[in-house]
């Protein structure tokens, strides 16, 4: 089994599935519509949404009834990074090697395309067509989750953490693995607990891919962080080097280049050790902490 070509269906699947979740909205809403899709549908990995699909697939076989709350999470990963680029934010022109949302739109249509992504998300999680394939406490705990990640209990408060730290000499080690585990581990966990949520997991279950989903999303942060201080610009399709231009604290900034690729390692090997803890088939999961632990996109 080579772990790109899994990833790649997971991927196509939600590419499938992603268009018919998105509004159809007369002009002069369609402008914000198209907005949505230029971000949504603008391509990348779609690790959140496969991380949701290969947990379900541990208990079910049939991906269909899981695919639109990976979907959802998708939905919020592509408005947090409409948000991310804003000149308040990062200041990105470029994503995925197009110009940034707000570049082809404008800031009012982004923020507006971003709040758009992020309600739609919820919407379709709820949507009858979608949800009665569910018991209603199953929706309402997969809504949960969903929810707790993108709030100020993860990513929100991430990115404040992050937007407080600008500049900061002061930041410590506790505060930034604080900051990357809502940031970036919230919704990464959310997308594995939201997998075992709908195919009926156990509790010690749900525990192990938790622990997976934390350690991936640790290590996968310090791995932007490297990518940002050494990447390849034409590869990243995004510039690189703005976390020191915005004086932002990293792993890279605190530790060194080498010292934050040995914590990749060691957490990488955490996650596989957590996976050890469920039944089933776990190597795509665990060929997935490698390839994203090695990946130079």
């Amino acid at each position: 089994m080579r772990i790109e070509n899994m990833l790649e269906e997971y991927a196509s699947r939600l590419e499938e599935a992603l268009p018919g979740y998105l509004p159809r909205c007369p002009a002069p809403e369609s402008r914000v519509g198209e907005a949505m899709a230029y971000s949504l549908l603008g391509g990348g990995k779609r690790v959140r949404g496969a991380l949701t699909l290969a947990f379900y697939r541990l208990y079910k076989e049939d991906l269909s009834p899981a695919l639109p709350y990976a979907g959802a999470l998708e939905m919020i990963h592509a408005y947090s990074l409409i948000h991310d680029d804003l000149p308040c934010m990062d200041d990105d022109d470029l994503r995925r090697g197009k110009p940034s949302c707000h570049i082809a739109f404008g800031e009012a249509v982004a923020l507006l395309a971003g709040d758009g992504l992020l309600t739609l998300a919820f919407e379709t999680m709820c949507d009858p067509a979608h949800a009665d394939a569910f018991p209603a406490a199953t929706v309402l705990e997969a809504v949960r989750q969903a929810a707790w990640a993108a709030g100020c209990s993860g990513m929100i408060g991430g990115q404040m953490i992050d937007l407080a730290g600008e500049g900061s000499a002061g930041t410590t080690a506790a505060l930034l693995d604080r900051m990357y585990a809502k940031k970036t581990g919230a919704l990464i966990v959310a997308a594995a607990r939201l997998g075992c949520i709908l195919g009926g997991a156990s509790k010690q279950d749900m525990d192990a891919a938790s622990d997976y989903a934390r350690y991936l999303g640790l290590a996968f942060q310090i791995v932007d962080d490297l990518l940002d201080a050494a990447g390849d610009e034409a590869v990243l399709g995004k510039p690189v080097g703005s976390d020191a231009a915005n004086g932002k604290s990293t792993y890279v900034r605190m530790y060194g280049e080498d010292a934050a690729r040995r914590e990749v390692d060691k957490l990488n090997l955490r996650a596989r050790q957590a996976l050890e803890k469920l039944e089933g088939d776990t190597r795509f999961l665990a060929g997935l902490a490698d390839l994203l632990a090695a990946r130079q996109h």
